[in-house]
């Protein structure tokens, strides 16, 4: 049976979950934290889940090869992943996998500064196959972190223990922000392959005039096409070109619509239509927001 066609188990409550996973009773309604290993081993079939929380998991002997895009890692330390409200994933049960793993209901925040930034974290929204692969060092400062929030979590709740752990919890995502920047790094050489390929779809795009079938290419294309996740997609992008998705595509659009105004004699109407865009009005209105110039201008600058 293909992963699309597993039934889905829905999570609403750090209570569910623990019913779920066989776990005693939580000693917090809206966080809880607990080792993997301790997991009572059970032989579920394969299910598709979707949690109303929010997850981090640090996880060792994974026995599957973990993959980003098409390039497997290449550390052999802690696979940490993260994964906002909504989210699907396949659970199957298969493996001795160890590890930490951390969830919390978006109330547990909501009053906290922390609330609000949380979506700033790009991460949370990338796809299981671009977890976070941690050093040694790194996961060691994970744990600490995980430890101190675990110890907080143990202790007898008073006024003070939320606001603690939500403390904690901020800097462990500062920490996973700055030791995913460094995996872009580690990872020079495949996400400079990965940018070639999205210069490569955008043009195979743009010369095939596609956009007259599709529409406007979008960023959630070149993710599938890519099989990354969108906020995977923009941060790399980001990171090699200092643009994201989004100015990327239109970088690539104002240099064919340019192209286009100066060697061809079509009109500003078929250009427009070729590009992807539904009503020429739109598309001079956008050229000139990148150029400071109307198509025409632009057209008869050149002649």
């Amino acid at each position: 049976m293909t992963d699309e066609r597993l039934p889905v188990i829905k999570i609403n409550s750090i209570s569910e979950q623990h019913h779920y996973m066989g776990l005693p009773k939580p000693e917090h309604p809206l966080i809880s934290i607990f080792k993997i290993d301790d997991l009572p081993r059970t032989n579920h079939d394969a299910v598709r889940m979707t949690m109303n929380l929010y997850t981090i998991s640090l996880k060792r002997n994974v026995d599957n090869k973990i993959k980003y895009g098409q390039s497997y890692y290449d550390f052999d330390e802690g696979i940490m992943g993260l994964m906002s409200p909504g989210q699907i994933f396949t659970n199957d049960h298969r493996g001795n996998i160890t590890g930490w793993f951390l969830a919390f209901h978006p109330d547990f925040i909501r009053n906290y500064p922390l609330g609000r930034k949380i979506k700033d974290y790009g991460f949370f929204s990338y796809h299981v196959n671009e977890a976070l692969h941690v050093s040694e060092k790194e996961e060691s400062m994970i744990l600490n972190i995980m430890d101190s929030i675990k110890k907080e979590y143990h202790a007898s709740i008073d006024n003070y223990s939320q606001d603690v752990m939500v403390s904690h919890l901020e800097v462990l995502l500062n920490y996973t922000n700055r030791f995913y920047n460094r995996q872009f790094i580690t990872r020079k050489t495949p996400n400079l392959e990965l940018v070639d390929k999205i210069e490569n779809l955008l043009t195979v795009y743009l010369d095939n005039e596609l956009g007259q079938e599709h529409g406007l290419p979008t960023v959630q294309y070149l993710s599938e096409q890519l099989n990354i996740s969108a906020n995977y997609l923009s941060d790399m992008l980001r990171k090699y070109t200092g643009q994201s998705a989004q100015k990327h595509i239109h970088y690539q659009l104002t240099e064919k619509a340019k192209n286009y105004l100066v060697t061809t004699t079509l009109s500003v109407s078929e250009i427009s239509y070729l590009l992807g865009f539904e009503h020429p009005q739109s598309f001079s209105k956008w050229f000139k927001s990148k150029t400071d110039q109307s198509p025409l201008e632009y057209r008869s600058s050149f002649h």
